[in-house]
């Protein structure tokens, strides 16, 4: 065929036969039914990201699309939280209207490296609630250029290619859940480029492209086997580090610049129970959430797979006690694993003001679950 975008449309269907073929390798673990059905899941996630988001990409007349909801998970989504982002060409000029719609923090991230649809690189410029000028009832307007401007200005580079937003909620239930939440967000040009032209050949072809390259980026070319650990990251299971607070996360894709973070493998047998002990520090938000091997959360709109500090019942010192089993111990802060014996036990302390405290663990048996 001599149509450019049938070539392209070959190439996804041809990646999708690529990434069933990967999940088999001895290199990504998957040696049960379950395991790869689990990887097609998050393929489909992906698939379903990259479609609404990178195919319909057009920097010149810019929209923010939600990242994440209970049926589109992936990156490290929060079931606190409402994420939205956009693409951009950092050769323009932009001008962004939102509303902090009641969420305890809002901020915007300028992504690098991300052109095309390739996965974020680190982060560029950030600004925080803190950093804006709100009006009373909520709204702000800011700029986003790679020229200075005054007021609200989000900086841009050669680099930038898109923008990522986060608005975090303390609710008794998470907000993600909510079909009705809306935050009021928009972006425009400075410069109005006109009406687009209705699809041809060539933009179907490069639209089928981006979605190529983030998916790839998401399956087949997303790292095997051991990696340089982070500092938060505990290589050893069921056990967390504690080190202290700096500004690691720049140069993590996607990551959020005010987050202190905390993590660990859990492993639990069928009987086994965690216990986690700790405080929660001086911040603006915290949560644990809990995640499987591909960073998605399980099914929370029935499930207690996360818990912010408005959901956890305090200790009469002020400290928590939850307790992370396969079944309803029968005692508050119950983190409930969905029956799966691994996963990740990932926790955000929002600009935390003091050091966060040691979380403490331990294994437990059935008969001491509610002890």
């Amino acid at each position: 065929m001599a149509d450019r975008s049938a070539k392209v449309w070959d190439e996804l269907v041809e990646l999708m036969g690529e990434i069933e073929r990967d999940w088999w390798r001895e290199a990504r673990a998957m040696p049960t039914a379950d395991d790869r059905a689990e990887a097609r899941v998050f393929a489909l996630n992906g698939l379903q990201h990259a479609l609404e988001f990178w195919s319909q990409a057009d920097p010149a007349r810019p929209w923010f699309y939600r990242w994440f909801s209970p049926t589109k998970k992936l990156l490290g989504d929060n079931p606190d939280a409402i994420y939205y982002g956009s693409v951009i060409d950092p050769g323009r000029d932009y001008v962004i209207r939102g509303n902090l719609a009641g969420a305890v923090y809002t901020s915007f991230t300028v992504e690098q490296g991300t052109a095309g649809g390739a996965m974020s690189s680190g982060l560029g410029a950030t600004l925080n609630d803190d950093e804006i000028e709100v009006n009373a009832d909520g709204s702000y307007e800011l700029h986003a250029s790679q020229n200075p401007q005054p007021g609200n200005w989000l900086a841009l580079s050669p680099e930038s290619g898109s923008i990522t937003t986060r608005h975090y909620f303390e609710w008794d239930r998470p907000a993600a859940t909510d079909p009705n939440m809306h935050v009021p967000l928009s972006i425009e040009p400075t410069v109005d480029p006109g009406p687009p032209a209705i699809p041809d050949d060539e933009t179907c072809a490069e639209g089928l492209q981006r979605a190529i390259t983030f998916l790839r980026s998401v399956t087949v070319n997303w790292p095997s086997g051991p990696r340089e650990p982070l500092a938060w990251s505990s290589t050893v299971s069921n056990q967390f580090t504690n080190p202290p607070l700096d500004e690691g996360n720049r140069a993590i894709g996607y990551a959020a610049a005010d987050n202190a973070y905390r993590s660990t493998r859990y492993q639990l047998g069928p009987d086994e129970a965690l216990e986690i002990r700790g405080r929660f520090p001086q911040c603006r938000f915290a949560n644990v959430v809990l995640n499987n091997r591909f960073i998605q959360t399980p099914p929370y709109r029935s499930r207690r797979v996360s818990l912010n500090r408005r959901q956890t019942v305090l200790e009469p010192d002020g400290s928590f006690r939850m307790i992370l089993a396969h079944r309803d111990p029968g005692v508050p802060n119950w983190l409930d694993t969905a029956g799966a014996p691994t996963g990740t036990i990932f926790w955000r302390y929002l600009l935390p003001t003091e050091q966060p405290a040691q979380l403490e663990t331990r294994l437990l048996s059935a008969s001491d679950w509610g002890s």
